[in-house]
């Protein structure tokens, strides 16, 4: 799962993030940092680098997979997102028998650490980034869940993902530290194999729409 892979739209592309890419995030990253409020986005240069570095580890130890956004109708980086908490259920030991339950691919993941500059959100940018993920996830990977979760402050988000046909689970409370300083509920959201041809469908309308 670590080798390196593309997601490409029409209006998108995510690629497989790497240090020839922290001058472009820097810009997308700091020319607008208004709406960034409840997100966590590096700030400058170095902070940036180290924020690349560390996302590369975990696609190399196996649990992330962290992509740049590439629009295609600017040339250029306008953020970054991933799949975390990649994760393979051990089934084996739960009734016999079940050990042929268990999976090449990945059970459950969640999508995240999404984050891009200002003119890019609420654009078919956003929307098409996330088809092309569920779809991975689901169709390729053949997940049986896919988690995304947001600042539970954060309405903007959280409405977001609702659009997505995300079901709300709930709320972690002191789940992490919160991009502002503070000690940050989430706001959980999921939605589940058998859900995802209906929200597909769904996705692919609303793109149509939006793009005339």
């Amino acid at each position: 799962m670590s080798e390196p892979f593309s997601l490409e739209g029409r209006f998108v592309h995510l690629l497989p993030m790497g240090l020839e890419h922290v001058d472009g995030l820097v810009d997308a990253a700091t020319n607008d940092r208004s709406t960034f409020t409840y997100t966590p986005v590096p700030w400058d240069r170095a902070s940036m680098g180290a924020y690349v570095e560390r996302a590369m580890a975990r696609r190399e130890a196996g649990d992330q997979y962290p992509f740049v956004t590439w629009s295609v109708e600017s040339q250029s980086l306008v953020g970054s997102t991933r799949f975390y908490d990649i994760a393979c259920w051990d089934w084996t030991a739960l009734h016999p028998g079940s050990a042929t339950l268990q999976r090449q691919g990945p059970d459950g993941a969640s999508i995240g650490y999404t984050w891009l500059q200002p003119s890019a959100q609420r654009s078919p940018v956003n929307t098409e980034a996330k088809l092309l993920m569920l779809d991975h996830a689901f169709d390729v990977w053949g997940v049986r869940r896919i988690r995304i979760q947001t600042d539970a402050r954060n309405q903007r988000s959280r409405a977001a993902i609702a659009r997505l046909g995300a079901m709300y689970d709930g709320v972690l409370r002191a789940d992490m530290p919160g991009a502002d300083g503070t000690v940050r509920d989430s706001a959980v959201f999921s939605i589940v194999a058998d859900e995802w041809p209906a929200n597909r469908r769904r996705l692919a309308d609303r793109m149509k729409r939006t793009v005339g």
